[in-house]
């Protein structure tokens, strides 16, 4: 089996590269490392990681507001006679069309939940309420 041992610098390369995507959404093509001092390297690296929790932390708020926002529309429907939470989910989809539950998974992701708990469990609670068609 090979160990790879990597240069701090190898490291810090690899992190800004790679955690760029996590701060900015995509990967950090467009650096020069030749022509970086590892002093350079370690600055941006800080930097980096000063945006990934940044982006990190937006991304928690945005989820959380998301969620309030759609259980207010769920509250909404019941409201308006749909009686109950699986009636509701029902009539909010009645439109849409499903062939598989990744379509499922995109009409959760539009909601801006997918990858919360949250979201994984609608995800699982419409599979089972939604109409699948089949695909022609």
């Amino acid at each position: 089996m090979f160990d790879a041992v990597y240069t701090e610098r190898e490291e810090l390369e690899c992190m800004i590269y790679e955690g760029h995507k996590d701060a900015f959404g995509t990967k950090g093509r467009h650096y020069d490392f030749g022509a970086m001092s590892i002093e350079d390297l370690r600055k941006e690296a800080d930097w980096i990681q000063v945006c990934i929790t940044k982006a990190c932390e937006d991304e928690a708020q945005y989820e959380a507001e998301s969620l309030v926002k759609l259980n207010a529309e769920i509250d909404d429907v019941i409201a308006l006679g749909a009686g109950d939470r699986e009636t509701a989910l029902r009539w909010m989809t009645q439109d849409e069309t499903f062939y598989h539950s990744q379509d499922v998974e995109g009409w959760v992701y539009g909601r801006g939940i997918l990858f919360t708990d949250e979201g994984r469990k609608l995800v699982e609670e419409l599979v089972d309420i939604v109409t699948f068609t089949e695909a022609v």
